[in-house]
């Protein structure tokens, strides 16, 4: 970053004020404490994806820097069950922070801060000063150039001060499992060659679960407690190779859904059992018969939204084709949940991490998007029109249609597929980005609270994994309403239908409860009960704006040794909607630039403003025309915002958001 740049009025990092601290061994922090170092704020929440990528791309910073740099998350909540203590106690281990946390439950400290968007990231000077501001992920390559620049300065000046910083390691949960993710079950015969705990092999079948926390699988005997066999060594990372017994050295990163493949398929694709490695954004491959581990889909390398050959045009441009030459070839981004469809003959994948659904085919090795066009929110629709927000749980019914736990927007999506493959978008349940609850009733008003799973019932309803109100939910299609049948459970992830009953008993569903590290039945009644704890939204500051013109600039500014890239036009854009449609007269659409001029309605008296910023920057010295260089590193920065507004005639009328924004 250029002297010139950082020449503006200095502005005092404001303090740090909130219910208390995770992850200091009790002791309360303030900035006068960690003067000297360098700060960074990592705004975040625990149910936003895009904020556990951050919280990957900041490891490698924080152990280069141990010595200078002090990570604080401040953990601001959109769900009211974030803002749980013991909820955001568990989120910390459960993500392996190693840095300090404040727990920021009112949002004073994201308000002090100006934060409109999960992830923000805030920088602060050894003197107390902000510097740095920047909205999203993939900003790890410009602080690898901020942060030596300002070690550089504060040491030159005396006022860098180096040492341990003031991380205090929690004590780890121990037990078999650790915040299990997703279920599965093995018929008898599908199973491993372990059977039970006797050798024998199980006539009922078996469980098969990912072990999210130890980064590995584990086969449980239908009584949740007897291990019949695990599948990778524990150690977080991705190695193909043996996968089971005391030789095993493939290796997870926080693996989630799971699908068994039909015969066929899995004896042509030598492999029986498809995982979502969330975090290594790829496909694995399980041979159950040798426990042998293979990579399927995925190059490791984390996807941006349309980027590359997976670009999806206005008129859906990009859906149905292959993603590139080779499965191997193509960009995952935390895929969280896997199912076979029968219509498609492929594995569906809920695509988290960029708000879409994919769909993989074992044989020809060809991976599509199925829906969803990456914009964050609750649309419904033809497939490339529609909108998701963090898809988590997939499952398919006996009409061969898809449903989908959505997480982000609270609610449950269908995804029907007609003969020809075509797909359309609907919302059984659910209204928006900002709004959750827990009620029963009609499916119109009634609410779910960050869902991750979802199945379908013998009866053709549709059981919820409603893993922010601790419940587990009934959604009836043809009455067309909401029931509960199952509360009190710990952040439930996944719920399966039993197969492993005796015919003529009570029907059970098997619920994934992460919290408390294990599985657990729950009978399906034949009365459901019926909750309305009301219907809330996001406690979220509404921004309030006046009606008509409203001036809108977005501030990116490329980090040191990068330049806008140009070379074929203006190298940024701004994508914006609203909620109601009717909100913005005028100003909606895709365009180039970071500036754009919206009119408001005056008859509307509140709404969302969906906002997308992209600018794209190439890496290298310019050369003497001022070109960039050929085959130059090249990044693309983009961040969604989802702003809440409350009109009123004294209201803001210009709204400045960070790409970008350097002090």
């Amino acid at each position: 970053m250029s002297d010139t740049v950082r020449t503006h009025l200095r502005v005092r990092a404001s303090e740090l004020v909130g219910r208390g601290w995770l992850n200091t061994g009790g002791k309360s922090l303030d900035l006068e404490l960690l003067r000297g170092k360098i700060v960074l704020l990592d705004f975040w929440t625990f149910c936003c994806i895009n904020c556990l990528h951050v919280l990957d791309e900041l490891r490698p910073l924080e152990e280069q820097y141990s010595d200078v740099l002090v990570t604080v998350g401040v953990h601001s909540p959109k769900f009211e069950h974030e803002a749980d203590p013991v909820a955001l106690a568990a989120a910390v281990e459960r993500y392996d922070i190693h840095h300090p946390v404040l727990d920021d439950p009112e949002l004073e400290t994201w308000k002090a801060y100006a934060a409109r968007a999960w992830p923000t990231l805030v920088v602060v000077d050894p003197e107390g000063y902000i510097v740095a501001h920047l909205s999203g992920e993939g900003h790890a390559d410009g602080l690898s150039v901020l942060i030596p620049e300002l070690i550089a300065e504060h040491e030159e000046k005396g006022t860098l001060h180096r040492g341990n910083g003031p991380y205090v390691a929690p004590e780890p949960t121990s037990g078999t499992l650790r915040f299990p993710g997703k279920a599965l079950y093995l018929p008898a015969g599908r199973g491993t060659a372990a059977g039970d705990a006797t050798g024998t092999p199980s006539d009922v079948g078996s469980w098969l679960l990912t072990d999210t926390g130890h980064h590995r699988l584990v086969e449980l005997d239908t009584d949740f407690q007897t291990v019949l066999g695990t599948f990778g060594s524990g150690l977080k990372g991705h190695e193909d190779g043996p996968g089971a017994g005391p030789d095993a050295t493939a290796r997870f990163n926080e693996p989630q859904g799971l699908v068994l493949l039909p015969e066929d398929v899995a004896a042509e694709a030598g492999y029986d059992v498809v995982i979502a490695d969330s975090v290594n954004h790829r496909l694995r491959g399980l041979s159950l018969t040798d426990g042998t581990v293979r990579t399927i889909v995925g190059n490791g390398v984390q996807r941006l939204l349309e980027t590359g050959p997976a670009r999806v045009d206005e008129e859906g441009a990009g859906f149905g084709g292959s993603l590139g030459d080779h499965p191997l070839d193509v960009s995952l981004s935390s895929p969280w949940d896997v199912v076979w469809s029968s219509k498609l003959k492929a594995v569906v994948i809920a695509m988290a991490g960029v708000h879409q659904i994919f769909s993989f085919n074992p044989r020809s090795g060809a991976v599509s998007i199925l829906a969803g066009s990456g914009l964050e929110g609750l649309l419904d629709g033809d497939a490339h029109e529609a909108w998701f927000a963090q898809p988590s749980g997939l499952a398919e019914d006996a009409d061969g249609n898809i449903w989908v736990a959505d997480s982000e927007t609270s609610a449950l999506r269908k995804l029907v597929i007609d003969g020809s493959g075509a797909v359309t978008v609907h919302s059984a349940v659910g209204k928006g980005l900002f709004d959750f609850g827990f009620r029963d009733g009609e499916a119109s008003a009634a609410r779910l609270q960050h869902p991750l799973g979802v199945t379908v019932l013998p009866d053709g309803s549709v059981a919820i994994a409603d893993t922010y109100n601790g419940a587990v939910r009934r959604y009836d299609p043809v009455a067309g309403t909401v029931s509960t049948l199952a509360r009190g459970l710990s952040e439930p992830s996944d719920v399966i239908v039993d197969h492993t009953q005796v015919a003529g008993s009570e029907p059970l569903l098997v619920v994934v409860e992460a919290n408390k590290h294990q599985l657990v039945y729950v009978p399906i009644p034949k009365e459901a009960q019926q909750v309305d704890e009301g219907a809330v939204q996001t406690h979220r500051p509404k921004s309030p704006v006046a009606p008509g013109p409203m001036e809108l600039t977005v501030r990116f500014t490329a980090p040191t040794g990068q330049k806008l890239d140009d070379r074929w036009g203006d190298p940024t854009q701004l994508k914006i909607s609203s909620t109601p449609p009717e909100l913005l007269v005028s100003g909606a659409g895709t365009s180039v630039g970071l500036l754009r001029t919206l009119e408001l309605a005056a008859d509307i008296p509140e709404g969302i403003l969906h906002i997308t910023a992209r600018a794209a920057a190439c890496d290298g010295p310019e050369t003497a025309d001022g070109e960039i260089p050929d085959h130059a590193a090249c990044h693309l920065y983009q961040q969604d915002w989802g702003i809440p507004v409350l009109l009123q005639p004294d209201g803001d009328t210009e709204l400045v958001l960070d790409l970008r924004g350097m002090d």
